[in-house]
């Protein structure tokens, strides 16, 4: 057995940082306080205001806000909820099951469908609905039901208020500052990159560092929507971090379609590997300047102005270029603004994302099957603590249903319930049974927490453990006021939390979550619709928009160990965004000649009869693959600037198609 954390240097109040002893006692400072008021404002169970502190101890100032703005939202939303359906089918059980199973699978269903405060805020609104009325079971005056509702709410903004306070005494790191530092880091990450996909020699790890750049570029959207809320400086830029982010996809874009060049470009010259790999040193030095990296430009220009293929490789580069010292100027400007600076950049939309429907109404159907299963149980059987099972079992189908893995997520619940089943037991009545004021009970409790916030922030593989223990602790120690130490009735309920949470478990196994092969296929589907719609006349969606749906649709699937199905993904991600790009500048591209807009015409209409809903028709591919192939060397004849430009990018379109010659029709 390793005993070596339990030497002197490595207790976690000894080897705590500065920043983490400010995160701990904030934290447990504000849980305490949020459970003192709740007791001085004579609330019937005032855990609930030390949970609600615990949910919303966010490590940033935009974090605590948002999060807070959310649980207020949801709260209100579900309690308002958790009226009218108490209120009007209180005395049919049935109805009732009906009813708060119905409310239920909606915040589920709509929870899958957005992110960040919009899905929080939906899956407060279902299980505060859940946590209040399944309390109200027993009552026999309507008018208790207000009481509850109202003290609940109370218990929830008082935990909120808590939280934002000791967020003011005790202020985090700047999420502007986070933000900003970042954002430079993910540029000068680009020009690694870089490094890595434009060599010669390939690598095992492109594909892995591919989906961790663009992984890395949607993260920092969550934190621009946290600055968002840190300081209205950021709201009156989000333009310009829209932008920014928007450029940085590009980007990316950018080296996969230079690296898909080289890659069915064998016999490039070697010099222009050189020259590569100077230009990105240049641009990563400090004083790099726009004159420098021309005349490295100017350097590596075709000779022969009819070699297409150089021709496209060298104007896709230089693009590059222009591109990261846009970004870069545009960094700049953005940190050197005070709080009376608009900035204007070029109009950028928010990064698009898009929902699964389908995986969505599956989760509703899991969350209604298990609440109308539970409550069916408690009917018949009439069991006293069928109450706390059902909240736990509707907490754990509506918080786990958008995780990547909810089987294993909801198995750390179960553990976490065991061990504080265990646990609060000895607190209850070995220590607060031998308590009769609350003062002393804080004594006991804010050590305990300082420990498990330290444990927290430490522990990173076991962060998900502490963060459990430090929530539901709350509610395993049923601080209520006045005091109750009923053994019967506290391991009944403990035993009951821990069915709810098992029900739920059993109901992830059989009602399983769609496997990342077949959520792969949607997604692809998905793509191929969009891209079509790329193809139309009028697209839907911008260019940019289109770009960052794409990415956002491979980075679903960033953490599947299917291999093959996150392979296809990414493949048909990559083609689809080069393919646009293609379809993009085809459609600026004009030219005097009747039949070089021929030849152009041509490559997008081929582009319908390759790609459809279904998937590859390989027909039309090769027969495209063999009419692009005749148009290039048909070009590659002429004479002119225009058909050397159009060569290069029939060129490019070459590549990318080249890679659907393995994809199925069924893929």
């Amino acid at each position: 057995m390793n005993w070596q954390w339990l030497e002197w240097q490595n207790l976690p109040w000894i080897k705590a940082t500065r920043g983490q002893w400010r995160y701990a006692l904030r934290n447990a400072l504000a849980m305490c306080l949020a459970l003192s008021i709740a007791y001085a404002l004579a609330l019937d169970e005032p855990y609930w205001a030390m949970t609600s502190a615990a949910v919303v101890s966010f490590p940033t100032v935009g974090g605590v806000i948002s999060k807070s703005l959310g649980r207020i939202a949801g709260s209100l939303l579900g309690a308002g909820a958790a009226l009218l359906i108490a209120g009007y089918t209180l005395n049919e059980p049935w109805l009732f099951a009906l009813a708060i199973a119905g409310w239920l699978a909606l915040c589920t269903w709509i929870q899958n469908h957005y992110q960040n405060n919009v899905a929080y805020a939906f899956s407060l609104a279902g299980y505060t609905a859940a946590i209040i009325v399944f309390t109200t079971v027993n009552i026999t005056e309507i008018g208790d039901l207000w009481e509850i509702t109202q003290a609940r709410v109370c218990e929830v903004i008082t935990g909120i208020l808590c939280g934002g306070l000791m967020m003011m005494i005790l202020p985090s790191t700047s999420d502007g500052e986070t933000l900003i530092n970042s954002l430079k880091e993910m540029h000068l990450r680009l020009l690694d990159h870089g490094r890595l996909l434009l060599q010669r020699e390939s690598t095992d790890n492109v594909r892995s560092a591919h989906e961790n750049v663009i992984g890395q570029i949607l993260t920092l959207n969550l934190l621009r929507i946290q600055a968002f809320w840190s300081h209205y400086r950021f709201r009156r830029q989000n333009n310009v971090l829209n932008y920014i982010l928007h450029q940085q996809l590009r980007l990316t874009s950018v080296i996969s379609s230079l690296r898909r060049m080289l890659l069915n470009w064998p016999d490039a010259p070697e010099g222009l590997y050189t020259v590569v790999q100077q230009l990105l040193d240049e641009l990563a030095s400090a004083d790099c300047d726009k004159y420098r990296l021309a005349r490295l430009l100017a350097s590596a220009a075709p000779q022969d102005q009819s070699d297409y293929r150089y021709q496209a490789f060298w104007h896709r580069l230089r693009y590059f270029c222009w591109l990261w010292l846009n970004i870069r100027r545009w960094l700049r400007l953005f940190e050197q603004a005070d709080n009376d600076t608009r900035l204007a950049p070029p109009a950028a939309p928010a990064l698009a994302r898009h929902s699964d429907s389908a995986e969505a109404s599956w989760s509703a159907l899991r969350t209604f099957s298990v609440i109308v299963l539970g409550c069916a149980f408690t009917i018949a059987t009439q069991w006293d603590a069928g109450s706390a099972a059902l909240t736990l079992a509707a907490i754990s189908c509506v918080l786990y249903s958008s995780v990547p893995s909810p089987v294993s997520s909801v198995s750390l619940l179960l553990k976490t319930l065991l061990l504080l089943s265990v646990f609060s037991f000895i607190i209850k009545f070995g220590l607060m049974v031998q308590i009769s004021v609350l003062w002393q009970f804080l004594l006991l409790l804010f050590p305990l927490l300082v420990t498990l916030q330290l444990f927290k922030v430490q522990q990173k593989k076991r962060a998900a453990l502490w963060g459990q223990l430090i929530v539901f602790g709350g509610s395993f120690l049923a601080v209520t006021n006045p005091p109750t130490y009923d053994y019967q009735s506290f391991i009944n309920n403990n035993i009951a939390k821990v069915c709810g949470v098992l029900l739920a478990w059993l109901a992830f196994l059989i009602l399983r979550p769609s496997s990342d092969k077949r959520r792969s296929r949607r997604h692809i589907r998905a793509l191929r619709r969009e891209f079509l719609d790329q193809l139309s006349r009028r697209p839907h969606l911008s260019q940019s928009r289109f770009e960052s749906l794409i990415y956002y649709r491979v980075n679903q699937l960033n953490a599947s160990r299917d291999e093959p199905a996150r392979l296809w993904l990414l493949r048909w991600g990559v083609v689809l965004l080069n393919c646009s790009h293609i379809v993009w500048q085809l459609r600026d591209w004009q030219c005097d000649s009747p039949a070089l807009l021929a030849v152009r015409d041509a490559m997008l209409s081929n582009l319908h009869r390759i790609i459809s809903g279904k998937g590859v028709q390989q027909h039309a591919l090769e027969e495209t693959l063999k009419e692009l192939q005749e148009n290039l060397d048909l070009l590659a004849a002429g004479k002119t600037k225009s058909e050397t430009e159009l060569a290069g990018i029939a060129w490019r379109l070459y590549c990318s198609l080249s890679q659907l010659q393995q994809a199925s029709t069924l893929t």
